[in-house]
């Protein structure tokens, strides 16, 4: 194990409720009549990425008006309104990150060990976040930052996790080498077609998905002062740590030799 790669929604902290408030904050603003409940955004978690999940609600909505020429405008512009409450709500510090990120990409730099991130989210969301915890140096702490720039085509498809592979081959690191750490049905699937062993934590939107496939699934990283409530497999403690993640990697490497 030479590399770690987190995606950010769901997997850094629980962003989702956040976003969907966000989102409400945004059609009010803009004079739209929508709403979404939990229910409701839990089923557009399925379309990957703010403005395409707008789109495909707009098209189940009103798909006469869905199509028009202004279309693409207004969903740029919701886009961008939702945004800005985002950023309004992650800055005033109520999003912490989830037990156990801060702890392993703080040891895994100690290790001199890289980390990257992989997401389809927006560079303002993954900046908006990570500021508050980690300062405004933030990309420091990590050897690339992959987000919905960096690739055309979101998750599940692996896109921007083989842009992250691409920026981690200078350190010498392969597929085989990583562990990606997602919450998403589709995160796996995105990081399982990039050859790259997967830690699931699921949050309350997506712990009904399937994870066939993963390295393992867990409630949450845990943390000594917030530990899960059994211990990890294959040790007594109830936090995971470089040296598990490296016992599971190795682990898979034996099963596929």
């Amino acid at each position: 194990m030479k590399a770690l790669i987190f995606d950010v929604d769901g997997t850094l902290a629980d962003t989702e409720s956040a976003h969907r408030e966000a989102f409400n904050a945004a059609f009010r603003e803009a004079g739209l009549d929508w709403h979404w409940d939990e229910p409701l955004y839990a089923r557009l978690l399925d379309v990957t990425g703010g403005k395409e999940r707008l789109q495909h609600y707009w098209q189940q909505v009103d798909p006469l008006h869905a199509g028009a020429g202004q279309t693409q405008t207004t969903i740029d512009a919701v886009h961008a309104i939702k945004t800005r409450h985002y950023d309004a709500l992650v800055g005033a510090g109520q999003l912490p990150l989830r037990p156990g990120i801060l702890r392993l990409i703080r040891a895994a730099g100690e290790a001199g060990m890289p980390v990257a991130i992989a997401t389809t989210t927006t560079p303002a969301n993954v900046d908006a976040l990570l500021r508050t915890p980690f300062g405004s140096n933030w990309r420091a702490l990590f050897a690339c930052v992959c987000d919905a720039n960096s690739a055309v085509n979101k998750k599940p498809a692996p896109d921007v996790y083989l842009a992250a592979l691409a920026a981690l081959a200078p350190f010498g690191v392969q597929a085989a080498d990583c562990i990606a750490f997602e919450d998403s049905r589709h995160g796996l699937q995105a990081a399982c077609a990039a050859g790259i062993a997967t830690v699931v934590t699921p949050t309350a939107y997506t712990r009904d998905h399937q994870f066939d496939g993963a390295l393992i699934e867990l409630p949450h990283l845990g943390d000594p002062e917030l530990p899960l409530e059994n211990p990890v497999p294959g040790f007594e403690q109830r936090w995971v740590d470089l040296a598990a993640l490296r016992r599971w990697h190795q682990a898979t490497l034996l099963q596929v030799a």
